[in-house]
């Protein structure tokens, strides 16, 4: 059974938080290329592309939670949630998620409002970048830290 849980926790993240990163980061860019671009307020073709992205990113965030649903039936099955590397990792895994719902959503959709009335988004582009990079580095320390996991049986 843990093995069970293990993949399904593994392709979990593999497939709902990869393109949340991957969509959130190319954000910022598209975005600002769009605004450049765009011809008129409410020009819906320089719009698609970072509409997709938010689309991309508010869906995966939502299917993302079955991440650390599987993760702590994982855990609780290898007896490891006690384990330091496990409370840092669910720690930082809560602050991504934050940051998620609260900076990186919200500034997208603000990034989208700007872009559709044809106004500047340069300093809050800027921002979002920044907090989609922390969040991005988030799950990189998560990551490193259910591989390599401190004491771990597995020799690594």
């Amino acid at each position: 059974m843990t093995k069970l849980l293990l993949s399904i926790h593994v392709l979990a993240a593999i497939i709902a938080i990869g393109p949340v990163t991957v969509a959130a980061s190319m954000f910022p860019a598209v975005t600002r290329r769009a605004s450049a671009v765009s011809a008129s307020p409410g020009d819906r073709d320089a719009a698609s592309v970072p509409q997709a992205l938010h689309r991309i990113c508010r869906v995966y965030a939502v299917v993302g939670v079955v991440v650390p649903v599987f993760g702590f039936a994982t855990a609780n099955s290898l007896h490891v949630l006690g384990d330091p590397w496990l409370i840092v990792s669910i720690v930082l895994t809560l602050i991504a998620a934050v940051i998620l719902a609260a900076l990186v959503l919200p500034g997208q959709s603000a990034a989208l409002a700007a872009l559709d009335k044809g106004s500047g988004t340069s300093a809050a582009l800027r921002r979002l970048a920044m907090y989609t990079g922390v969040f991005n580095l988030l799950w990189a320390v998560v990551t490193v830290l259910m591989i390599v996991r401190p004491g771990s049986t597995t020799g690594a």
